[in-house]
């Protein structure tokens, strides 16, 4: 890491596999401040989440972007997450007015922004920063599913969060897809 970074940001997404709903990307400062706890949202339950997520939120600078799913139909799902990416960066410095020096970004890509940065496969379990946006990104998607939820109660985002679970399939073959549903993504593909 550039020893004359100042502000390094912690990048992370949720959503990038589910057949239905946005990807969400959250980027957190780092700073010496830590809360117990924090580590990478798929190793917590829903409830710490929550708690966690509202600690971090209190505590920290953060950032958070959104891509719709038409949006990742018509880009892609990799530059769609480099998007939401991008956006949580620049939402993080102007709600905070601070320059980001330094991103991490759990994975294996890179952002187009002309900032130093570094992706890190694990990143999520490995830095601290990268970890609290992990659970800020899943959190805050997994509360637009359950919004969703109640827009289209028949296929039970609010249990599987738009995921391809066995149920999700079943509802998808009964009821067809819905505006959420990313047409780019099996089953729909085939429809194209």
């Amino acid at each position: 890491m550039p020893k004359e970074s100042k502000n390094i940001i912690g990048i992370d997404e949720a959503g990038r596999g589910p057949l239905a709903g946005p990807v969400v990307a959250a980027a957190v400062l780092d700073i010496p401040k830590r809360i117990k706890g924090i580590k990478d949202s798929k190793l917590l339950s829903e409830k710490k989440r929550e708690e966690l997520y509202f600690e971090i939120i209190s505590n920290y600078k953060w950032g958070i972007g959104i891509v719709s799913p038409k949006r990742i139909d018509k880009i892609n799902i990799r530059e769609a997450t480099k998007e939401a990416m991008i956006k949580a960066v620049r939402n993080l410095e102007k709600k905070n007015k601070i320059k980001v020096h330094h991103l991490i970004l759990d994975g294996n890509m890179n952002i187009d922004v002309d900032i130093s940065q570094e992706s890190i496969i694990g990143a999520d379990r490995k830095i601290y920063c990268v970890s609290a946006a992990s659970i800020i990104a899943k959190v805050t998607r997994d509360r637009l599913m359950i919004k969703y939820d109640k827009l289209y109660p028949e296929y039970s985002f609010k249990k599987h969060k738009g995921y391809g679970t066995k149920e999700h399939f079943k509802l998808i073959k009964k009821y067809g897809g819905c505006e959420i549903h990313r047409k780019s993504f099996k089953p729909f593909d085939k429809d194209k």
